[in-house]
């Protein structure tokens, strides 16, 4: 360990047994590599925490998430904290088994992006565990209003806004929405804006134009296939993945993008202007989002009070090749 650190064996044992004669910065820098390398502290130690800072993830398959993650590392990186990067896999760990994980490498402090937070029906125990235990924890995008934790949010309602008028402007009529499962909070979220703006827009909509669905290219292709027969020229998807699911779909109805129908993503993850079309997508402003939640985060580590409103950012519409004006098609299509 001494050797990963940089420093003597004798500076070493110092440190683990408490005695004086070491600077502070070095000694922060032998009990973060004590915890990273999965040492246990000494008894004498076990009370003062790491400087480490879990990121807990729901995927890295989403290319959003790997850019939020380093947005957030980096940003951590600068304040003196180490990244611990947790995130969830099929038969793999749970969200509630990382929390258990990171408080026993005594973290000071926890992210969450993606997470159960954002799920009506999903567990929250373990959230309520941190609230008891006063961990600083900072909730990035919108989460159940009873968990009470500091969160940074993209404004998901003028995100439907953007891409609704953007679909409108180009003479779209018969607008479809996919979504992620019926209990997600954004995804109800954008729901609400959707029906605001068709109304605002007076133009008819209903159950039959909206889908909701897993966040996956393959749950994109099954919900858009369904819109799709039912006469729509204008998709708004929930994220990239899913508009990319929906770009298949269309094709594989013998129909193209933009020309019979157009596309809206979420994100504007990494790659999305390299796409066949290049897609019109609505950016969320993660780097400001991601540097304000570090923010909320190092200010509690601290000891200062920090708002528990949500911050919300206001996302960008990114036009590309993936929406163009309408081009009624003569019939919705049928089975």
């Amino acid at each position: 360990m001494a050797k990963k650190v940089g420093v003597s064996e004798a500076t070493v044992s110092r440190v683990l047994n408490g005695k004086p004669g070491v600077a502070d910065a070095t000694r922060a820098a032998v009990l973060t590599a004590l915890d990273v390398l999965g040492y246990e502290r000494p008894t004498q130690l076990r009370g003062e925490r790491a400087r480490l800072v879990g990121l807990v993830l729901p995927e890295l398959g989403n290319p959003i998430f790997p850019a939020l993650a380093e947005v957030l590392g980096g940003a951590l990186a600068q304040q003196g904290f180490t990244p611990v990067l947790c995130t969830r896999t099929a038969g793999g760990l749970s969200e509630a088994d990382y929390v258990e994980m990171l408080l026993e490498q005594q973290v000071s402090g926890v992210v969450f992006a993606g997470g159960h937070y954002a799920e009506a029906d999903a567990p929250h125990e373990h959230y309520f565990r941190l609230l008891e235990l006063r961990l600083p924890v900072v909730l990035v995008n919108a989460a159940t209003e009873s968990l009470g934790f500091p969160q940074v949010s993209a404004d998901d309602a003028v995100a439907v806004e953007q891409a609704f008028g953007h679909l409108i402007s180009l003479g779209h009529e018969c607008v479809g929405l996919v979504l992620g499962p019926e209990d997600h909070i954004p995804s109800r979220r954008k729901l609400a804006a959707f029906t605001a703006s068709a109304r605002r827009a007076g133009i008819q909509t209903g159950p039959e134009l909206v889908e909701n669905t897993l966040f996956s290219p393959e749950g994109g292709q099954a919900a858009v296939t369904k819109l799709l027969r039912r006469g729509v020229t204008g998709l708004i998807c929930a994220s990239d993945p899913l508009a990319l699911g929906a770009i298949r779909a269309v094709r594989r109805l013998g129909m193209s993008v933009p020309e019979d129908v157009s596309v809206v993503g979420y994100d504007d993850s990494a790659f999305m202007n390299c796409t066949n079309p290049p897609l019109t997508t609505v950016r969320q402003p993660i780097e400001a989002m991601g540097r304000t939640a570090v923010t909320l985060l190092v200010s509690q580590i601290e000891g200062a009070s920090v708002t528990a409103e949500e911050l919300l950012f206001e996302p960008e519409l990114v036009v590309r090749g993936s929406t163009a004006p309408v081009r009624v098609r003569s019939t919705a299509l049928v089975d």
